[in-house]
């Protein structure tokens, strides 16, 4: 019997110690920051289609994480544990790059896939992104694949971007502006590419392809 309450108290002290080691553990974990990408302004020149499809962008697995990939090292990606974007990253950049775009095409109506908005399409933009970090030397980087083309699968124009800026310091605030501007410079291309298409009546397009 006295065995028994010795192991009873032996088992209560053990409860109570782990029970006064929760509040600590809780104290060495916080929520992280939340980082936003921000419109990046450009110069705004008329001439494009009257209006602008921006579809959702491809973005690599790599790079779809929980925290934000702050470096892309040959083989080592290195993540900002204490960091993640405020939303889906593939959404953020549409969003971002959309406002980009509204601003540089006075007179288009810029939309995005996953709006509410249905009209039909004069042209209809299309962005796969690889890289999106900081790279071995310490600039930021953009590489991705641009389209801009007719929804009837007309005229269109497809290439490569890299794209490489400083981050004026160290820190994420830093790195996130680089990516922000590094964005506006994407938003450039595709705003001369947008204006090379010209507009058309709606009436002459060919309704754009389903997508499920």
């Amino acid at each position: 019997m006295r065995s028994f309450m010795r192991l009873t108290r032996t088992r209560r002290v053990g409860i109570l110690a782990l029970l006064a080691l929760l509040p600590l553990a809780g104290c060495g974990s916080s929520d992280p920051d939340y980082y936003t990408l921000r419109p990046w302004p450009g110069q705004a020149q008329g001439g494009g289609p009257l209006t602008l499809k921006l579809r959702t962008p491809g973005v690599a697995s790599s790079l779809d994480r929980d925290y934000i990939v702050r470096s892309d090292e040959g083989y080592k990606l290195k993540l900002a544990h204490d960091a993640a974007w405020s939303e889906p990253l593939a959404d953020m950049i549409g969003q971002t790059l959309a406002q980009d775009l509204q601003q540089r095409l006075p007179g288009t109506t810029v939309f995005t896939q996953a709006g509410a908005i249905s009209t039909e399409a004069q042209a209809v933009l299309e962005l796969d992104v690889s890289r999106f970090a900081q790279d071995p030397a310490g600039n930021v980087e953009i590489a991705a694949t641009l389209s801009v083309a007719r929804p009837d699968g007309g005229l269109a124009a497809s290439h490569a971007l890299h794209l490489v800026t400083a981050p004026d310091g160290p820190g994420l605030d830093a790195l996130v502006a680089a990516l922000s501007r590094l964005l506006g410079q994407v938003a450039d291309e595709a705003a001369r590419e947008a204006r090379a298409l010209g507009s058309a009546p709606v009436a002459l397009l060919a309704p754009e392809p389903s997508r499920t």
